[in-house]
């Protein structure tokens, strides 16, 4: 009996010494951390910075507002030049309008001018082509009664009763008569020509060509107005053109003049490199946040389990003081004293740490966590290889920590 006892005392020492070296000597690293990327807010314009009452490690969302920066001595002297030159423009635009409505007016009153020679000219004409037309029936007559005079002078002179003298008068009558009659028909001709050029507006004279000079003024006129005109249409596209560029540089000194500050990612409020109401220049990091969409778990562990991973192995996260853990892979390996690596990331490595070699985990679960998902800077353990009391933990578990 007193064998069966010294033996299942020396299993029962060994299953433990079993059990604690398997767990010690398992691949694991006791220095894991949740860590995420950094990403600075800078400022968009220069000014004076405002920003709004959150402390340090304050919860924020994308696009909500942080602060803001004012500058009230942005440069305004280009959208002042293009507006004095649209004021410029716009005052000849004024000018040239003014000149084409007093054309208009002058065209309208030389119209009507000329309307009422024509009228004026064409019933004068109208009157003379009469008169010519009287004075040409008249000399019709006098040539009839001159004729008749001569045949009478003929007949007596014939007969013995007339004088030879009397005779050549009547006959210088009738000659006298025809020629007026010739002429009184001429002059009702071009009488009838001027009447009729008259009534196709042109008109016919010794002291003009074609037209009177009221007629003449408004094909002067209408030639200036088309000059104006064109003019006109120039500066009412370059005043369009100056418009679209001064609200274009409006809209430039309204985003250096004032500019809000809006998160970038969703994540906590990290660091504030710059104090409110400090003046701030363009570009000049105001913020930085923690991306919580890019919550990552940094560790070191010895060269002997670094050399045993790789990219892709599976690895489990346990939070200090917490029975939960998480399932990820290794996304990285980055070997021993990798300080660059860190740069970019919320929580910078101890001393012993970069004394060791790089992991990181990538834990989707971890990350959609709502409660553990940004709680950068908690520690905990990672695991690398199944340990003895795995089984246990699960049992007792019952999540497969």
């Amino acid at each position: 009996m007193r064998i069966v006892k010294l033996v299942v005392a020396g299993s029962i020492v060994v299953l433990g010494s079993f059990v604690i070296i398997g767990e010690q000597l398992s691949g694991a690293s006791t220095d894991a951390v949740i860590n995420a990327r950094l990403t600075t807010v800078t400022a968009p314009v220069a000014g004076q910075l405002t920003l709004a009452d959150r402390p340090l490690g304050a919860l924020v969302r994308r696009g909500e507002q942080l602060g803001s920066i004012q500058d009230p001595l942005v440069d305004t002297i280009r959208l002042d030049d293009l507006s004095l030159e649209r004021s410029l423009a716009q005052s000849e635009r004024t000018r040239l309008s003014e000149q084409i409505s007093a054309i208009n007016q002058s065209v309208d009153g030389l119209t009507k001018r000329s309307d009422r020679y024509r009228n004026e000219r064409i019933r004068q004409l109208e009157a003379e082509v009469a008169a010519a037309g009287a004075r040409a029936e008249a000399a019709k007559a006098r040539l009839e009664e001159a004729r008749g005079t001569l045949r009478r002078a003929e007949d007596l002179s014939g007969r013995g009763y007339q004088t030879a003298a009397a005779l050549e008068s009547a006959r210088a009558d009738a000659r006298v008569a025809e020629r007026t009659l010739e002429q009184a028909q001429n002059e009702l001709s071009v009488s009838n020509i001027q009447l009729e050029a008259a009534r196709n507006g042109t008109f016919l004279g010794d002291s003009y060509n074609d037209a009177p000079y009221s007629e003449q003024r408004v094909e002067e006129l209408f030639l200036r107005r088309q000059e104006l005109e064109a003019q006109l249409a120039e500066v009412t596209e370059r005043i369009a053109a100056l418009t679209d560029r001064i609200a274009a540089e409006q809209r430039r000194v309204a985003r250096f003049s004032g500019s809000e500050i809006a998160a970038n990612v969703n994540g906590r409020l990290w660091q504030i490199p710059a104090g409110d109401g400090e003046r701030v220049q363009r570009g000049e990091p105001v913020m930085r946040l923690v991306n919580c969409e890019s919550v990552i778990v940094t560790l070191s562990v010895t060269e002997s389990v670094y050399n045993d991973l790789r990219i892709g192995d599976p690895a489990t996260f346990r939070l200090r003081g917490s029975d939960v853990a998480f399932e990820g892979t290794i996304s990285r390996l980055a070997g021993s004293g990798a300080a660059t690596i860190y740069e970019n990331l919320a929580v910078k490595p101890g001393q012993k740490q970069l004394e060791r070699y790089d992991v990181t985990l990538l834990l989707p679960a971890l990350r959609d966590d709502q409660e553990l998902g940004c709680a950068i800077g908690r520690t905990g353990r990672a695991f690398f290889t199944a340990r003895p009391l795995d089984r246990l933990r699960a049992w007792i578990g019952g999540d497969g920590a």
